[in-house]
């Protein structure tokens, strides 16, 4: 992929727009719960203001309706934390596209929820000239949202003076286009979560490139219903049985493996409370819920695992989040950061995972990206992306 970087660019005296992802969670008092989509947008910013740019900072967060910003919907919380981060204020302007405001060489300032805007999501060309009249550098730093063609993120880009992608962009197309549009081989694949039809054009693109994929959370009892196996009273789809065996049929074709447990993790109940029984597939009661890959089946997996080159990370195994449904996602992620591979991992819960069990610093590369993560894993272009690569040609 070819465009310019923010790095490229002299930025002394410039106006510079930052697009970020600051879409962070907020507790029940407003207050941020993570702010790693923060701490990963520092470094382009310090390195703007080290050039002594004039700095304006721009994201959305949840998802205020246009023109009827609430307080809920307010950055304020987001740019105290940029604040702290920076060890400086970072005043938070409202209505900066309907009254004018001043920042000074070397200053950084928080425009208010960009969502708010008429035409935001519209990818409004009229919003985007307004925006660009604003700025002299256009910086999309902002990974997370580059699956959307908005005013801020694809718009903007087109015709703004000058456009290019911050170090965050950059470093996570850099990272993904190593995974998958170059990767080292043999390549494998984890893809987690509830069901089959969310993730169908992710799990189709990938059994047509990897050597080895691993299906893991309600997906995976689709697959094991798909092949003959009992799930008992798991979550799973049942209409999606063919589609399973259509991707099984595309790796079997290729000479490629996909990945399934031996043995189960299950219970007759989805809580804290639930006791947790080992069993085989063919031990799988009616009234069994199967929660997690068992001890056997992450042997066989760390094994599998063992000789890949590369190794692509999107979703938990089993229920994580409760301590005794854990042991699969738990394996699995010291696994990964103990492989000589090349490993990137993203999505919320993926992410989660590798908070908790401490080996984000053993992961060659954490994406801050959900739902752009997995349109780059589908292979589809990106808006935001395809913006700033017209740029640039």
């Amino acid at each position: 992929m070819a465009f310019k970087t923010l790095e490229q660019i002299n930025l002394r005296g410039q106006r510079v727009f930052i697009r970020c992802d600051f879409n962070v969670p907020l507790d029940a008092a407003g207050r941020i719960a993570d702010d790693t989509r923060i701490r990963a947008s520092i470094p382009g910013i310090r390195h703007a203001l080290a050039q002594g740019a004039r700095v304006m900072l721009a994201s959305h967060l949840g998802r205020p309706g246009e023109g009827a910003l609430t307080p809920a919907d307010s950055l304020a919380p987001v740019a105290r934390r940029v604040g702290e981060l920076l060890d400086r204020e970072v005043p938070l302007i409202g209505d900066w596209l309907a009254r004018p405001f001043d920042v000074a060489p070397g200053q950084v300032v928080m425009l208010e929820n960009c969502r708010a805007n008429v035409g935001e999501k519209a990818n409004s060309r009229e919003l985007a000239l307004r925006m660009a009249g604003l700025c002299d550098v256009y910086v999309n730093d902002a990974f997370g949202t580059a699956h959307r063609a908005e005013a801020t993120t694809e718009a903007l880009a087109r015709v703004a003076p000058v456009a290019c992608a911050g170090p965050l962009m950059a470093s996570e197309l850099n990272a993904l286009g190593r995974a998958l549009a170059r990767p080292a081989r043999p390549l494998a694949a984890i893809v987690g979560g509830s069901k089959v039809s969310t993730k169908l054009s992710v799990l189709s693109s990938l059994a047509s490139q990897v050597e080895l994929l691993v299906v893991g959370g309600g997906m995976a009892n689709t697959f094991l219903l798909a092949a003959g196996q009992k799930v008992g009273k798991s979550l799973c789809e049942p209409d999606m049985i063919e589609t399973a065996a259509q991707v099984t049929a595309t790796l079997s074709a290729r000479g490629a493996e996909l990945f399934m447990p031996i043995d189960v993790v299950t219970a007759t109940e989805f809580s804290e409370r639930a006791i947790p029984a080992i069993k085989t597939l063919a031990e799988v009661e009616p009234d069994d819920l199967i929660l997690d890959f068992g001890p056997r089946s992450m042997q066989a997996l760390v094994e599998r695992l063992a000789p890949c080159k590369t190794i692509v990370w999107n979703g938990p195994l089993g229920v994580f989040e409760i301590e005794q449904f854990s042991y699969g996602t738990r394996t699995l992620a010291t696994a990964i950061a103990g492989s000589q591979a090349f490993s990137i991992a993203g999505g919320g819960d993926t992410v989660a995972a590798i908070n908790r069990f401490d080996v984000a610093k053993d992961i060659d590369y954490v994406s801050t990206a959900g739902g752009a993560f997995l349109e780059f894993l589908e292979g589809k272009m990106l808006p935001a992306v395809k913006a700033l690569e017209d740029r640039a040609a």
